[in-house]
């Protein structure tokens, strides 16, 4: 079975590397104020998974700059997402926000947050 998911987990990226989407191209200060929104973000994420993919698709169509944490690969930000976030689970987008942290686990919901906080430049 690792096998398998090893072969998949290539055939994913390949893919994802082949057909990688375009970037929104914006002005210089444009994308700084998007950076801005997003400099609180981190995404929690497997370099394989699945919906992992969908979310940093969504994050290169939209130009967006959020932090990757891989919790597979490194101890210390799989504990992270473990211990606050509650759950081991990918993709999880840590927000902070005005002192507060929140934790977003779904994948769709994810992208819509995302998308939002890109349209809101």
């Amino acid at each position: 079975m690792a096998v398998v998911r090893w072969v998949l987990g290539r055939l994913i990226l390949t893919l994802n590397w082949l057909f990688s989407p375009r970037g929104i191209k914006r002005s210089a200060e444009d994308q700084r104020a998007v950076d801005a929104l997003t400099a609180n973000l981190a995404l929690y994420q497997y370099e394989a998974c699945p919906f992992c993919v969908k979310v940093r698709r969504a994050m290169k169509r939209n130009s967006l700059k959020v932090a990757l944490r891989d919790a597979k690969r490194n101890e210390t930000y799989k504990n992270e997402l473990s211990e606050q976030g509650g759950k081991l689970k990918v993709p999880c987008l840590r927000i902070e926000e005005k002192g507060e942290v929140r934790w977003m686990y779904e994948s769709s919901e994810i992208i819509n947050f995302l998308e939002y906080k890109a349209s809101q430049a």
